[in-house]
């Protein structure tokens, strides 16, 4: 597999190093700026350096490009790449609106080409363990769900980043940008879908300074006058009650600038048989509880359901986390790319669009300030399947 690289930031290395983890050839990289891509290419090991984004997605001894730009970025090169024929790992959001996530879903299904987000949590072992007990029945039916996923990075009034601007980020920033990975992540544990929102949503700091050259500050750039800083249009937090297909009740909070919180995704879903809970932060373990007692499950490979099992590539007490879920993302689309296997919990663009559609109906509900919303769906594939055992 020979691919190229659309963007060099945080994430951008990130998807560098988990495509050399799965043997590929880093044949391309292209950056904001022409510089930028000849550093690229020397820190990654990359054949070649691209001044322009569309010469690389042109250059036909490509396969796979990632794309890893600021969120309006997104659409362009991914439409240029399925033009080009190229198989595409994207970044969500995968568009910033639902309509253009829907085009490109249906278009990679068109031309017959691997289109991915990463969607990266499903890839952690106890996550897959929970969604195993789920099918399996062994919780029962869903009755409730809640969670949160909460950061702190934007804490300060005077931090900020080009996904503030909604005209880099699009119109939702913490939702869209992590309370999308929330809702993917229940969905695919419990098989079971949003179908309404109600939502508020607050924006603690009214204005923030103007990043120096796009690059997120943590505090504001020397000489720069407070009275000048740019409004702030999207959201710092949400809190999303919810119901989902199969009559179950939830809520979720999301948060970008909660104290303390550096990563702090977590699940509990209640089953009418147990519930299970999970910790991102803590992610080696994951906790049943039910009428007898309380159980904590260690991610231990000869213990866990084969669905789990396939992804705990270490042995237990070796922990696993963020860097070997990418690397297990990438090389499972690499294989649906190369053998066509149709692996299982694979995040396509028709999940991006998924998440596009819950974004929009969270926003929606949030200008009416909690109203209830349905979450509009036009047909398209997509993973989910009801659980009505």
């Amino acid at each position: 597999m020979r691919i190229g690289l659309i963007g060099t930031g945080m994430i951008g290395a990130i998807h560098a190093n988990a495509a050399r983890q799965a043997g590929a050839t880093l044949a391309g990289v292209s950056s904001r700026t022409a510089a930028g891509a000849d550093r690229a290419a020397a820190r990654f090991g990359f054949e070649r350096a691209f001044a322009e984004p569309m010469e690389l997605i042109a250059d036909d001894s490509i396969d796979l490009i990632h794309i890893c730009t600021p969120n309006h970025l997104h659409r362009l090169y991914a439409e240029a790449a399925i033009a080009a024929g190229r198989h595409v790992i994207c970044e969500k959001p995968l568009a910033t609106d639902a309509a253009a996530a829907r085009g490109l879903s249906a278009a990679a299904d068109a031309a017959g080409l691997v289109a991915a987000v990463p969607f990266i949590y499903r890839f952690y072992p106890m996550v897959r363990e929970a969604r195993a007990r789920f099918r399996r029945g062994d919780l029962g039916p869903v009755s409730l769900i809640n969670g949160a996923y909460l950061q702190d990075w934007l804490l300060a009034g005077d931090s900020s980043d080009w996904r503030v601007d909604p005209a880099l980020g699009g119109p939702s920033r913490a939702f869209a940008d992590i309370g999308s990975h929330w809702c993917d992540l229940v969905e695919f544990v419990t098989g079971e879908r949003l179908i309404a929102v109600s939502a508020q949503m607050r924006t603690t700091h009214p204005r923030r300074p103007r990043p120096a050259d796009g690059v997120p500050t943590f505090s504001a750039p020397a000489g720069q006058d407070p009275t000048e800083w740019e409004p702030v249009e999207t959201e710092d937090l949400a809190v999303v009650a919810f119901r989902t297909s199969g009559d179950a009740p939830g809520n979720v909070v999301v948060s970008q600038v909660s104290p303390g919180a550096k990563n702090r995704l977590t699940f509990e879903i209640t089953g009418t048989e147990a519930s299970v809970s999970f910790r991102q932060e803590t992610p080696e373990s994951l906790v049943l509880e039910g009428p007898d007692g309380r159980t904590a499950i260690d991610r231990d490979p000869g213990r866990l359901s084969p669905e789990a099992a396939r992804y705990a590539t270490l042995p237990a007490g070796h922990p696993q986390g963020f860097n070997d879920c990418f690397d297990a993302f990438v090389a499972d689309v690499y294989r649906r790319a190369e053998e066509g296997e149709n692996v299982d919990g694979l995040p396509t663009f028709a999940d991006g669009a998924r998440a596009a559609e819950i974004t929009e109906a969270v926003l929606r509900s949030g200008r009416s300030e909690s109203a209830w919303t349905e979450i509009e769906t036009p047909e398209h594939p997509t993973y989910v399947e009801t659980n009505t055992k």
